[in-house]
């Protein structure tokens, strides 16, 4: 670490020979490697993107011109090189450095980012704003090649030419998203990196530049051989179709390369994309070997049990596996996401079933309502925070037309240090207010087995909501098989009609939690309810609880604003019944980088508030 030791920021790089940037990207990577080995994030990504990022900041200033990651799982560097370099140790910890860009974190973070392909609308939104208010500096853009097969990229790359601005377009190509990539485009990408015409434009500005006089500047240089370099551009390359300059493909572990196409695009006077080839996982052996393995890290946390159970989405894919066994017409997708879902199994057992779409979010949406148009069962697995981005879809294509689509939507709640890009908690408030959609939330195996055999059973379209981490196999069943569809369940009978507490999926745990607390500071056991059903609600077991109890907590790991407990409170309200109704859940705010434990206590979803909020709302009454 000499080298990293002596850098403050970035523009100590101005004046470094290539042997110790070359010694200094070797510092950069064991750094990432220590952090994030210890605190989990994006590993296989930023290890790629260290030489692309040092060259990047050699040639531009990010405190004045505009540098925009897409998705941003591959700046860690970047953050090092900023200003974060003390800071780096504390990476996705409460109170530390995100794991993505923010604007709030560093005035070298341009635009917050955590989901795919946002980048280049978002640097042409930049430029135009440059353009209007006079102002002079760069716009960069740095996309995956995954990011660019998504939709939102291709209306990006489509209005660059009517948009009349520059910027300058960074295509880091290392042949992956998070899994491999898929499609058409993927291919495309393919040819160009190996087309021996691309190879050959790269090899002419080298040599055109080390023959130049001392002085010339690169400006002439462009003018001169432009013609040139237009010639050496295959006919027919989508992106000089769109009126995007495309050069490459450039070695993205080589500096001097990289600044010297950098330096040209700098001078070129119209939108360019520039093609960069890297190595995801460069540095670490076993990273390069399994880049989707090392693609995202998980804290190192004390284990707390030594449960060998399974995660909630194995748990999901091997009883869509049993289900599929016996109905041919069951396939399934997702987007780019078959390790995150833990979907190997079925892809393994039922290849020809099964449909990898790649970030196209709002295409599978669809793809499945036409699915299921045409006669078959699908199931969409899918995290709930990527769902939001295809809500139209699950709106307008599916549920409008009432079509038997399942999802499967895993990561429901508090996801922890990946922070607020990604926390799954705005599903069950915006999907209770969707016509014909029908919302559920196991809390166990047992749950999920047979709600998933309800989801295949049904000809309108079912959510089916789980969160991140181990599912138990069972929790308080004294009787092995779960209650019919629609109905709430009573999994712990409490001391007389005093209280009650309201869970869903991941809440029963707190409430069980609560219970327990309760109890050891002298209070009553209050009766304990499983919800089960989000959307419907079964009113007949919750209006029973609403008629004698005094208090009623109803906990739910998403939004309170719109949420469960709300339409309970309502509901109490209305018919006027003597229940005082408390809904506890995630307030108004997008929460933090951190570990859950974290992230529920700065919330208020802990035992002693469930406690606290009993013993508040009795002072006065006789009990």
């Amino acid at each position: 670490m000499q080298i990293l030791n002596r850098v403050n920021d970035y523009r100590d790089l101005k004046d470094m020979s290539i042997g110790a940037l070359s010694l200094l990207c070797e510092d950069l990577r064991k750094e990432i490697i220590d952090v994030v080995m210890q605190n989990g994030g994006h590993l296989a990504s930023s290890l790629g993107a260290v030489e692309l990022i040092v060259a990047l900041l050699r040639q531009f200033d990010p405190l004045q011109d505009k540098i925009i990651f897409d998705v941003g799982h591959q700046a860690y560097a970047y953050k090092i090189l900023t200003g974060r370099k003390e800071q780096f140790s504390t990476l996705r910890q409460w109170g530390g450095v995100s794991g993505f860009p923010k604007r709030d974190e560093s005035p070298c973070d341009h635009f917050d980012v955590g989901h795919s392909s946002t980048s280049l609308s978002a640097a042409l939104g930049y430029a135009k704003a440059r353009d209007l208010l006079k102002e002079d500096h760069y716009v960069v853009a740095v996309i995956g090649d995954g990011a660019l097969l998504n939709g939102l990229s291709f209306e990006a790359l489509n209005y660059t030419k009517d948009a009349k601005t520059k910027v300058i377009f960074i295509l880091n190509d290392n042949k992956m998203s998070i899994s491999h990539r898929v499609g058409g485009f993927a291919s495309y990408l393919a040819k160009l990196s190996s087309s021996s015409a691309y190879n050959a434009l790269k090899t002419y500005i080298k040599e055109s530049c080390a023959s130049l006089p001392q002085g010339q500047s690169i400006e002439n240089v462009l003018s001169k051989f432009r013609d040139q370099i237009k010639f050496l551009v295959k006919p027919g390359n989508i992106f000089d179709e769109l009126d995007i300059n495309y050069w490459g493909p450039f070695d993205g572990h080589n500096i001097s390369e990289m600044e010297t196409v950098f330096q040209m695009a700098k001078k070129y006077y119209k939108p360019v994309l520039l093609h960069i080839v890297t190595t995801k996982g460069k540095g670490l052996e076993c990273a390069e070997k399994h880049p989707s393995i090392y693609h995202g890290i998980s804290a190192k946390r004390p284990s707390k049990s030594t449960s060998s159970g399974i995660s909630w989405g194995a748990a999901a894919t091997e009883e869509l596996c049993r289900l599929a066994r016996k109905n041919p017409k069951i396939v399934c997708l997702t987007a780019a996401m078959k390790d995150g879902t833990r979907l190997d199994l079925f892809a393994q057992h039922f290849p020809d079933r099964f449909y990898d779409v790649g970030i196209a979010e709002e295409h599978m949406l669809t793809m499945s309502a036409g699915m299921a148009a045409g006669g078959l069962r699908p199931v969409v697995f899918i995290y709930s925070t990527f769902l939001q981005r295809a809500m139209d879809q699950l709106v307008h294509d599916i549920a409008l037309q009432n079509l038997p689509v399942v999802l499967a939507v895993d990561r429901g709640g508090l996801v922890g240090e990946d922070g607020e890009t990604h926390h799954g908690l705005l599903d069950m408030a915006w999907g209770r207010s969707i016509p014909h959609l029908e919302i559920l939330a196991p809390r166990d195996i047992v749950d999920l087995r047979a709600m998933l055999d309800h989801c295949l059973s049904r000809s309108t379209p079912v959510l089916i909501r789980y969160p991140r981490g181990i599912a138990p196999e069972e929790i308080s069943r004294n009787n092995p098989n779960p209650l019919p569809p629609y109905r709430a369940e009573i999994i712990q009978q409490g001391e007389g009609n005093e209280w009650s507490i309201m869970g869903i999926g991941a809440t029963l745990q707190l409430a069980f939690e609560s219970s327990h607390l309760a109890v050891a500071q002298g209070e009553p056991a209050p009766t304990i309810l499983d919800l089960r059903w989000i959307k419907p609600l079964d009113w007949e077991t919750i209006d029973q609880r609403l008629q004698s109890d005094r208090i009623v907590i109803v906990l739910e790991e998403g939004y309170r604003n719109g949420g469960i407990g709300e339409t309970i409170a309502a509901r109490a309200s209305e018919k006027a019944w003597p229940a005082q109704v408390i809904p506890i859940g995630i307030p108004d705010l997008f929460v933090p980088h951190g570990t859950p434990e974290k992230q529920r206590e700065f919330c208020g979803l802990t035992p002693q508030r469930v406690v606290n909020s009993y013993r508040e709302n009795t002072k006065g009454t006789n009990r």
